[in-house]
């Protein structure tokens, strides 16, 4: 499936920088491209959409974090089979940013997950998770952990 038939956008982020009152960020990510085959990646062998307990969202480094413009491929996996669900190409300074704001509503949510994610076929929401692990790359392979979004008591 082409990166180039997702548009990811992002919301309740900008609560961070103006230091106001925290807002649960979210990701819609929006398919325009051939609906079947995606929603085949999304739905279980029962025939049901994958839960969030399903799936993993993370972010793979194209360059280095520190290099202006640096940029990286945000991916959904099908955690039971290890299967790509889906890749979008993003920047790194957008998914950071995202991920800085989804740790500090972390720390006022509790147990509530620290961000939202919607996917949408043909404009309407077909899935929508709230999540709380948001896995950062480097260009190698190897894990951010000081980027990454983890819970306390996830052992990885």
């Amino acid at each position: 499936m082409r990166r180039d038939y997702f548009t990811l956008q992002v919301s309740n982020v900008d609560w961070v920088d103006e230091d106001g009152p925290p807002e649960r960020p979210t990701v819609t990510i929006s398919f325009e491209g051939p609906v079947a085959t995606l929603r085949e990646r999304l739905t279980g062998p029962a025939g049901e959409p994958l839960d969030a307990g399903e799936t993993d969202v993370a972010f793979r480094l194209q360059t280095a974090v520190d290099e202006e413009d640096a940029q990286g491929v945000v991916s959904v996996t099908n955690r039971i089979t290890g299967d790509f669900v889906l890749e979008l190409n993003e920047s790194a300074e957008n998914v950071l940013k995202f991920i800085r704001a989804a740790r500090r509503y972390g720390e006022h949510a509790g147990d509530e997950g620290e961000y939202g994610v919607h996917i949408l076929l043909d404009d309407e929401e077909f899935v929508s998770y709230d999540k709380s692990t948001f896995l950062v790359y480097n260009v190698d392979g190897n894990l951010l952990r000081n980027q990454s979004l983890i819970p306390s008591g996830v052992e990885l």
